[in-house]
């Protein structure tokens, strides 16, 4: 009962809030929607509303251009990574406030990974054009460079290695790096940057990818836990245990998913394209339940399962809130955060979760 009085308050609230507040900038005008409408999104049990106008800020001062990821510390503040070199790192705090910037050093800045716990957190950025892994702390210091995996054999050089996102074990604090935009290969690593293993690679089978995109070590059963990584332009999500052995794959026609995002039972994700990987400004978000069935598809067609198979998704062109989502950040009170990529420079769009 805690539960649905929390959401009926936020039901109650969003009607509250939602007359006379301005459009937000990032949603194109052609959507024909009333200035003071709210924009509802989602299935089933996960309905949100768009908060219009968060974290919006002066782009002459604090600039974005490709909003890949983001994080949140344990201080609750949200760290956004863009390629913006005036400001690599943009940190908010959960209103959508300004709190610090710095980072002018990443021009590839893809993938934002947070470890550790409490005061000795730390970032893992992953670099498409350093061809790099940088481990900084909270304020942008240095910390550690994975370079180009040369002692696999598999690399020549370094521009063949284009690290899209890592992925950390806490219970070890292994390092599993993903060169989706390179060679499609995963690597593992010790915390020390001691290379491990590596497998995969660019193909058809249940053990390559086509754009290894994302990773994520999955450890909502504790006492078995794994690695989902994505294989994009598969439309799929590809299980492996910790040490690289296929599992499993789950089907998600339709959708090219840049990285899984776990938050309690649930996994979440950013969909950039729908339906073809050439077809723009089609993206959204879905949702998967434990059992690994989409359970809501904000921003996109409802999920429809038939015989035990999702059928194809897709953008719900009756929605202009999603250009292209790159990444989400889940909060505690459920509220997802989404980050944009090629979404004509705006800023990250809140969805306040009313369901």
């Amino acid at each position: 009962m805690a539960s649905l009085s929390r959401r009926s308050f936020l039901q109650q609230a969003s009607l509250a809030v939602a007359v006379g507040v301005p459009a937000p900038t990032l949603l194109p005008r052609k959507s024909g929607r009333s200035l003071t409408e709210t924009i509802n999104l989602g299935h089933n049990d996960f309905r949100y509303r768009v908060v219009p106008g968060w974290g919006v800020l002066d782009a002459g001062r604090n600039p974005v251009n490709d909003c890949h990821e983001m994080v949140q510390d344990a201080k609750g503040r949200i760290i956004l990574l863009t390629n913006e070199t005036k400001n690599n790192v943009l940190i908010y705090d959960k209103s959508g406030k300004l709190l610090e910037t710095w980072g002018h050093d990443y021009p590839g800045g893809h993938g934002l990974t947070l470890g550790g716990e409490g005061n000795d957190q730390y970032l893992l950025i992953a670099d498409t054009d350093r061809h790099q892994v940088i481990k900084t702390d909270l304020k942008g210091r240095e910390l550690m460079k994975l370079d180009y995996p040369k002692e696999t054999g598999m690399y020549a050089y370094p521009t063949q290695f284009k690290p899209t996102e890592t992925a950390i074990n806490p219970a070890n604090g292994d390092i599993y790096v993903v060169d989706g935009y390179g060679l499609n290969h995963v690597m593992q690593y010790d915390k020390t940057g001691r290379l491990i293993r590596y497998w995969g690679g660019k193909g058809d089978t249940n053990d390559t990818f086509d754009c290894c995109h994302g990773v994520v070590v999955d450890q909502r059963n504790r006492a078995n836990p794994t690695l989902l990584v994505t294989d994009r332009r598969h439309n799929a999500l590809k299980r492996f245990s910790l040490d690289g052995k296929y599992l499993s794959t789950i089907a998600l026609p339709g959708s090219y998913i840049c990285r899984p995002v776990i938050h309690g039972d649930h996994l979440y994700g950013a969909v950039f394209r729908s339906t073809s990987d050439s077809y723009p400004d089609s993206g959204y978000i879905t949702i998967l339940d434990k059992n690994d069935r989409v359970v809501s598809t904000p921003g996109g067609s409802e999920p429809v399962y038939q015989d035990g198979k999702l059928g194809e998704q897709r953008k719900d062109r009756s929605s202009s809130v999603f250009l292209h989502p790159h990444d989400v950040l889940v909060d505690a009170d459920e509220n997802v955060y989404v980050a944009q990529w090629n979404s004509r420079k705006t800023y990250p769009i809140k969805l306040e979760r009313v369901a």
